[in-house]
C-alpha cells in the first residue's frame, strides 16, 4: 500500500457486500489483522465506522472482494491521515445525540444498521455503527430501535458525567429524522403494530416522560448519524463529517527557520 492513489470515499456508492462474490482467501488471518487495526482506528475516525463494521462481518470467511474493499478503505485513510476529532476547550455542558438507521440494508439478512453520535457540548464523545440483531418490519421500527440503542448510551453518559460532578445537566436532546418513530416515543398508548417493540417503547418513553431525554426531529440532510449508516455522496459525506467535528487538523505545526 505504498504510493497509493487516495479516494474520496471509504466505500463505493451502492456497494452491497455478500459472501458469494470473489474467491475465499487461503487464510483469513491477514484480513483479520487489518480489520483489527481498523476497528481500533474508529476510536478517533467516526467517518470510517460504517465501512469497518460492514467489512468486519466477514472476518471468518473473507473473500478477494472483501480484501479489495479493505484496500480501498486504506486508500481513503491514506488521503485523510490528518483527519481526526478536535475536542472543544469551551462549550456548554449539554448532551445532544443524533441517531439514524438504514432499513433492511443488509442484502443477505435484511437487517438494518443503527448509527448514533453523541456530543458533549460541541465535541463528539461517542459514536457507533451497529447491525441490528433482528429484522425490522418497517423503517419506523428500524429507526426506533436505533433510538433505543442511542438512549442507552445517553443514559450511561449522563450517569458518568454526574459521577464526575456535573449534577445539573439539562435534559439530553435526541434527534431523529423519522416522524413515525418520534410519534411512537411520544405516544403513551402501545398499539398492536408496536407491541413487538414493547421493551424499547417503555424504555424510551420512561426517559421522555421523566424529562431526562427530549426528542426532536432533524431534517434528513442535517442528520449527522447518516454517515454511520450508509455510503453517501462525496459532498454529503464531507459536509456531515464537518458537522460531526471530524475535520483535517495539522497538529505538527510548521518548521520555520
Amino acid at each position: 500500500m505504498v504510493d497509493v492513489k487516495p479516494v474520496l470515499l471509504p466505500m463505493e456508492s451502492n456497494l452491497k457486500l455478500t459472501t458469494d462474490k470473489g474467491e475465499f482467501l487461503p487464510s483469513p488471518t491477514p484480513y483479520q489483522r487489518v480489520l483489527g487495526r481498523l476497528i481500533y482506528l474508529t476510536i478517533t475516525r467516526p467517518g470510517i465506522s460504517f465501512t469497518v463494521q460492514l467489512l468486519s462481518q466477514f472476518m471468518h470467511q473473507p473473500t478477494s472482494v472483501h480484501m479489495q474493499d479493505t484496500k480501498r478503505l486504506l486508500r481513503y485513510i491514506a488521503g485523510t491521515v490528518n483527519q481526526g476529532i478536535l475536542l472543544a476547550s469551551t462549550s456548554a455542558a449539554t448532551i445532544t445525540a443524533y441517531c439514524d438507521s438504514d432499513w433492511a440494508g443488509c442484502p443477505m439478512s435484511r437487517r438494518s444498521t443503527s448509527g448514533y453520535c453523541i456530543f458533549f457540548g460541541k465535541s463528539p464523545v461517542s459514536w457507533k455503527a451497529n447491525k441490528q440483531s433482528v429484522v425490522a418490519r418497517s423503517s419506523a421500527e428500524a429507526e426506533y430501535r436505533a433510538m433505543a440503542l442511542t438512549s442507552c448510551e445517553v443514559t450511561w453518559l449522563t450517569h458518568l458525567l454526574k459521577d464526575l460532578g456535573l449534577t445539573n445537566l439539562p435534559p439530553a436532546v435526541l434527534k431523529c429524522d423519522n416522524q413515525a418513530a418520534l410519534a411512537i416515543a411520544a405516544n403513551p398508548v402501545l398499539h398492536e403494530r408496536t407491541k413487538h417493540l414493547e421493551v424499547d417503547c417503555h424504555f424510551i418513553r420512561d426517559k421522555v416522560q421523566n424529562g431526562s431525554i427530549v426528542t426532536e426531529q432533524v431534517p434528513s440532510t442535517e442528520q449527522i448519524a447518516d454517515v454511520l449508516t450508509k455510503v453517501l455522496t462525496v459532498k454529503q459525506h464531507q459536509y456531515l463529517l464537518d458537522k460531526l467535528g471530524a475535520t483535517t487538523h495539522n497538529l505538527r505545526g510548521s518548521n520555520k527557520g
